[in-house]
């Protein structure tokens, strides 16, 4: 008998077998009470806003990340992003867990592909030990080959690869102007411009010449000149009148400053705050490679180590199936013994063969690498060895890479170039090579960007990290993942207040059961939109010779008027020809800018695609066309400042109605006095902003509800101003759908609210920051402030993947929207990978046939049908099954 108070171990010990939750209020949740099973593949469903994602990351990663991070100490844990405390009364059994979450790429351009899988660091690693060095040159760190680093980046780009120049022929496009008539375009305009005007005048300049006239001395400073004069101006003069009026000894009208015009490019662009600011300065700048490195990034020193013929930069830019190649010939070389690496193999020459070819056609220099030195043979045993081991290893970590369809991407490869469903898979394929066990991966939409042949491979992946013996907790709306669960969990039945309740739990056949589960119909029954038939085009546009990213001199004929989806596998470019070069085409031809993009990014971000400029002509009938609009997935604001109400523009129309009742104009309030993003009417303590910060020394700074607004974001003396026996914060937290009801006869707000509607919004709060929004969510945000202008069938629309993100039910009433936009006389070109939304086109074009290299030119074209009957890209099995499922609808 074992001793009092000590265990017994006669019995085992037990193990909680699932785990359960009680209690979750997380969001919308209605007190869910949930048991799923460990060790599985658990899929979350149900319609957009039903609250998958409350669950799945809000409750149970949030609470095993919290538990862990109480074992951290303070210090430490203050640095790490925390996903919060949940409402929730209890969750057992939750293992440790992982959030791979549907992410854009992100902006800076010293992240890339080698980066977020670490394998930059392998390879600096191969360089440093086993690369081939010149002769008497000391062996270099690892850190040595890393352009992030101060001892490894160049000293004249500082790593980035590139420089920014200012040439005259940008700043003086017209040199036939004088500078009163505006010849330096990059001056700021309006009240600056004409101050630098007026200094120019004071400091001697002739304003009322041509400037081709002035001498070159004078048109040097003024555009080059590092000095920032001070002088006494009189404001509108020429430079007699000027010099009349100081010999008069005239007041002069104030002291101005003279700033070059490179100078006021190049600090403006590094220091404005404003997106809109930064674009209109870059359009003077040149990017160009930088002349020290040649675009390596790299110092001297690092670029004469090679290995197999190629310094790290060259191989950094191999195409990841290319760089598997070589490796494995090193492998193989080293088995075989020392013979087989002394010149190579003939594997590895045609890859140094083909990485010139790349240099070469990438505007450099075939012998740009590194000078003709003398090196010392890589003929160690010892380097060799490692050579052998190291180069394993990256085989190891690059296999599932490229078995999820990413052997395309390089090492060097910048992540604010990547998609969202290109930057998790790289994720996922990161974890897979990690070696866990026992831990729960919670992911957000793997299938997100994937076209359907490479969603095998993504369930291979996922297979292959429950058998090393993990959990998978997997928010999802694609019918053949969720087909593959071994539980499904579906909540609804709808989004917002409709939702937020466990409709079904249990393996996947149980829910052919649940009649209230709109999921049921589309993984049961037939998942096809109507069958349709396809309209006849109102005209053509012909792009010839668009070159861009992977596009090569493509020609391709666009239809107007109809419904045109564009797809093909992933990186085939898609994105590159629908999202970036017809709108830049169009609004070239249109005479306008395309659409300013005023989301944070950094400098090297703004323009680090620049030298590769896309090229290509459109032509065609534009007669109908007067608007270019492109809908994205890029966040609707930058700050919980922005939300779904001052987007849309109807939070003027709610600020309007109480700036008109009797007692705002009896205390003789505007409507700015209801703006929380102005002074007046917002509270003082928290700025407007509903929460304050307290900073906390060890630990992460708290963010807690304002104690004098409490949380309402304004003053009690706005508050007591009522609409309709509502203040403004209390419509703030109304839903779309609580609030179409409210605003009865509201023309204006109705109208937005409506369009709110129409895309499946509704559960949204008018005042929901636009933080909390999903990509999907902001899209459609976007669509709906497009729905609710006038229609007057004279506007391209263009959408990237406009069905990421939604449920299949949330889709369909989508589609049916853009059916509504073409039916007004209107265009709708997008990127999709839904073959159900795709067999719904009128036109459609299949890029490929493989990605990258592979990929970039048009397989097939036609109406879906037409596609698919001929048999030809990855496409086109898959959209024959769409169009039988459409028919069966």
């Amino acid at each position: 008998m074992p001793a009092e108070g000590s265990p017994d171990r006669s019995e085992p010990a037990y193990v909680q077998p699932d785990v359960r939750v009680r209690g979750a209020r997380e969001h919308n949740l209605k007190d869910v009470d949930l048991t799923v099973p460990r060790d599985a593949t658990v899929i979350f469903t149900g319609v957009s806003g039903s609250g998958k994602s409350s669950l799945a990351f809000g409750t149970l990663y949030a609470e095993s990340q919290r538990r862990y991070l109480e074992s951290v100490a303070p210090y430490a844990r203050r640095l790490i992003d925390q996903a919060g405390t949940p409402d929730v009364d209890s969750i057992t059994g939750m293992p440790p867990a992982v959030a791979l979450q549907q992410q854009r790429g992100g902006r800076s351009t010293r992240s890339s592909v080698g980066s977020i899988t670490t394998l930059s660091s392998l390879v600096r690693m191969l360089y440093s030990r086993t690369g081939d060095y010149p002769a008497d040159q000391p062996m270099l760190y690892a850190e040595d080959f890393s352009p992030n680093t101060v001892q490894g980046a160049c000293p004249q780009c500082h790593g980035i690869g590139r420089v920014f120049e200012v040439p005259e022929r940008k700043m003086v496009p017209d040199p036939s102007l004088t500078i009163r008539e505006r010849a330096i375009a990059s001056w700021p305009t309006a009240w600056h411009g004409h101050q630098l005007r007026d200094v120019l005048v004071a400091l001697g300049y002739d304003v009322d010449v041509p400037w081709k006239d002035l001498p070159k001395k004078d048109r040097n400073w003024i555009l080059y000149t590092e000095e920032t004069p001070f002088v006494p101006v009189h404001s509108r003069l020429s430079l007699a009148e000027a010099r009349a009026a100081i010999k008069a000894g005239e007041e002069p009208t104030y002291q101005g400053t003279y700033v070059g015009a490179r100078k006021y490019v190049l600090d403006t662009f590094a220091n404005t705050k404003s997106a809109s600011m930064k674009h209109r300065v870059a359009q003077f700048l040149d990017v160009a490679t930088c002349p020290a490195c040649h675009g390596k990034r790299l110092n001297p020193e690092p670029l004469t180590v090679t290995f197999e013929g190629l310094d790290i930069a060259e191989f950094s830019q191999l195409p990841l199936r290319e760089m598997r190649e070589l490796l494995e010939g090193v492998v193989d070389g080293a088995a075989d013994g020392p013979a087989a690496r002394k010149s190579g193999t003939g594997l590895d020459a045609a890859v140094r063969r083909d990485a010139t070819k790349r240099r070469v056609a990438a505007g450099g220099s075939a012998h740009t690498a590194a000078p003709d030195v003398r090196r010392t043979p890589n003929q160690s045993a010892e380097k060799q060895a490692a050579a052998a081991r190291l180069a394993a290893e990256l085989i190891d970590r690059l296999r599932p890479i490229i078995d999820l369809g990413l052997g395309y991407l390089s090492l060097g490869r910048t992540t604010p170039t990547l998609s969202g469903g290109e930057l998790q898979r790289l994720r996922l394929a990161t974890q897979l090579t990690s070696e866990l066990f026992g831990v729960v991966y919670v992911l957000d939409e793997p299938s997100a960007g994937l076209h359907p042949q490479d969603v095998t491979a993504l369930l291979g992946i996922l297979d292959g990290l429950k058998r090393r013996g993990n959990s998978l907790f997997v928010v999802e709306h694609s019918v053949e993942v969720m087909r593959h669960a071994d539980w499904l969990v579906d909540i609804g039945p709808g989004a917002g207040e409709h939702g937020g309740r466990i409709l079904y739990s249990g393996p996947t056949a149980g829910l052919a059961q649940v009649e209230e589960s709109v999921t049921r119909g589309y993984l049961f029954g037939a998942s096809g939109l109507p069958a349709h038939t396809p309209r006849d085009p109102s005209g053509w546009l012909q792009l010839t010779g668009v070159t861009r990213n992977n596009l090569r001199d493509l020609s391709v004929s666009i239809p107007m008027g109809v419904f045109t989806i564009v797809t093909g596998v992933s990186g085939s470019g898609k994105s590159s020809l629908v999202s970036q070069v017809l709108p830049a085409l169009l609004s070239e031809r249109l005479g306008s800018t395309a659409p300013v993009d005023d989301s944070p990014e950094d400098n090297e971000a703004l323009l680090a695609d620049s030298p590769d400029r896309l090229e290509g002509d459109l032509e065609g009938d534009l007669t109908g066309v007067r608007r270019v609009v492109s809908i994205d997935q890029k966040p609707i604001g930058r700050t919980p400042r922005s939300n779904v109400a001052t987007y849309t523009g109807l939070f003027d129309h709610v600020r309007k109605r109480f700036a008109q009742t009797p007692e705002a104009k009896a205390r003789g309030y505007q409507a700015g006095r209801f703006s929380f993003n102005v002074k007046g009417g917002r509270c003082p303590t928290c700025e407007g902003e509903g929460s304050v910060m307290v900073e906390l020394l060890f630990l992460p700074s708290v963010y807690t509800e304002c104690p004098d607004c409490h949380g309402t974001r304004y003053k009690d003396s706005t508050l007591q101003i009522t609409w309709r026996e509502k203040n403004i914060a209390e419509i703030l937290a109304m839903s779309v759908e609580e609030a179409h009801p409210f605003f009865d006869g509201e023309q204006e707000v109705q109208r937005s609210l409506s369009a709110l509607i129409d895309v499946g919004l509704d559960y949204l709060r008018l005042g929901q920051p636009a933080t909390e929004l999903s990509g999907g969510e902001a899209q459609r945000v976007k669509l709906a402030s497009e729905l609710q202008r006038a229609q007057r069938g004279d506007t391209l629309y263009v959408l990237d993947e406009p069905t990421s993100g939604l449920h299949c039910a949330d889709a369909d009433r989508l589609v049916a929207h853009l059916q509504s936009l073409v039916d007004a006389g209107n265009t709708v070109v997008a990127v999709e990978l839904d073959m159900r939304v795709a067999s719904a086109a009128d036109y459609l074009i299949d890029l490929g046939p493989g990605a990258g290299d592979a990929g970039g030119t048009v397989v097939a074209s036609g109406t879906p049908q037409q596609v698919a009957d001929a048999e030809v890209g990855a496409s086109a099995p898959y959209l024959a099954d769409a169009l039988l499922d459409q028919h069966r609808t």
